[in-house]
């Protein structure tokens, strides 16, 4: 009979289940769970009580399924025979994974049947300490995790394949836009794989899908390869084309807009007032229509044109009036020095105020015939004399 005073896990941080070497425990051993571990006692291949982090004391008071199992007195010494279970609920990080074969699917985009492989890690937790001893690990002594990988690797190798193609598919990922998708479509395959470890006790934490194996130099992917770049291209090719047109409308619009500003900054530099610009700008849209007909086929009569005409000053006027009618210009219109009535043509005197009418004034800055009386020139500003 062996009496032991301490039962603690002596395995290493990779191992998820462990087995104490000592099997007959007396009534006063001490039980060592440290935290994520749990404890669970068997006797004759029956699990018992499961603990978790802590210290205790082995005694059938502290061991209420035991103490229904076997009749054991409460004072003595008297050893009884079970199993104690170490179990690591430590996060089981960096497990490789792979397939061993390609998956055959049909690529979703385009309709062609593909065959790809892919590998990455996983992370692994003991979830449900019970099952996960009753479904793996049985008689064994420890549970290590390369052991848990090798009892996993078929059943890996039929789930992952199988779900692959069914989130591909169900997904619609291209296989050329699959590797900028790889979490979604790793956290697709996890929650796929999720109730599958569950069921033996195992938690599946992380799942990552790190790289895809494409069938580059296959023939048939090539062509397909080609085929999809060429479709891409096209359209990589016309959204240019269409940008670089918006870009030559938007350039010559420019160009208009700066000519046009330089055309009045000369006219202003002559002395040309904003309204005789406008007319200029009239004028010039009526000098590049080559008949009177054009206008007409436009709805636009010449009693408009000339309407225009007189609105946007005499320069106008005079160019609109001249090129539809043919008409002389019409006399300048005089108006008394004395009391600014308007004269009549060729008049000598005022026929308001008896005044006699002067030779017209002109502007000593610029020679413009004034019109009427003034302070100013209207045409340069300049002070008028007199």
């Amino acid at each position: 009979m062996a009496i032991l005073d301490i039962i603690k896990y002596e395995g290493d941080n990779s191992t998820f289940v462990w087995k104490h070497p000592r099997e007959d425990f007396s009534t006063s051993s001490q039980l060592i769970v440290h935290e994520t571990q749990e404890a669970v006692f068997f006797l004759n291949g029956q699990p018992l009580d499961l603990f978790g982090s802590g210290r205790y004391t082995l005694e059938t008071q502290n061991i209420p399924l035991l103490r229904k199992v076997a009749n054991i007195p409460t004072g003595g010494e008297t050893p009884f025979h079970c199993e104690v279970y170490f179990i690591n609920k430590t996060e089981q990080m960096a497990i490789r994974w792979g397939t061993d074969s390609r998956v055959q699917y049909v690529e979703p985009t385009y309709g062609f049947p593909l065959s790809i492989g892919a590998n990455g890690e996983m992370s692994l937790r003991a979830d449900d300490s019970k099952k996960l001893l009753v479904k793996l690990v049985g008689t064994e002594r420890d549970l290590s995790q390369a052991r848990l990988t090798s009892y996993f690797r078929a059943f890996l190798m039929t789930k992952i394949k199988t779900y692959m193609a069914q989130v591909l598919k169900a997904d619609a990922i291209n296989i050329f836009e699959i590797d900028e998708r790889l979490l979604d479509f790793s956290d697709a395959l996890r929650q796929k794989l999720i109730p599958d470890f569950a069921d033996y006790g195992i938690a599946l934490e992380r799942f990552f899908v790190t790289t895809i194996s494409k069938p580059d130099g296959e023939p048939q992917y090539e062509k397909f390869k080609e085929l999809h770049f060429r479709r891409y291209a096209d359209i990589a090719e016309a959204k240019l084309r269409q940008q670089v047109g918006v870009i030559d409308k938007q350039t010559e619009a420019q160009k208009m807009v700066i000519e046009s500003e330089a055309l009045a900054t000369k006219r202003r530099q002559e002395g040309y007032t904003y309204q005789q610009e406008r007319g200029f700008a009239v004028a010039e849209k009526v000098a590049e229509n080559e008949a009177v007909g054009q206008f007409t086929n436009m709805g636009v009569g010449l009693g408009t044109m000339a309407g225009v005409g007189g609105a946007v000053g005499g320069v106008v006027g005079s160019a609109v009036t001249g090129a539809f009618a043919g008409a002389a210009q019409p006399a300048e219109t005089a108006f008394c020095d004395n009391c600014g009535a308007k004269l009549p043509s060729g008049a000598a005197f005022c026929d308001s105020c008896g005044a006699p009418v002067a030779s017209p004034a002109r502007c000593a800055q610029c020679g413009y015939v004034f019109e009427r009386p003034g302070k100013f020139c209207p045409k340069c500003g300049a002070r008028r004399e007199g």
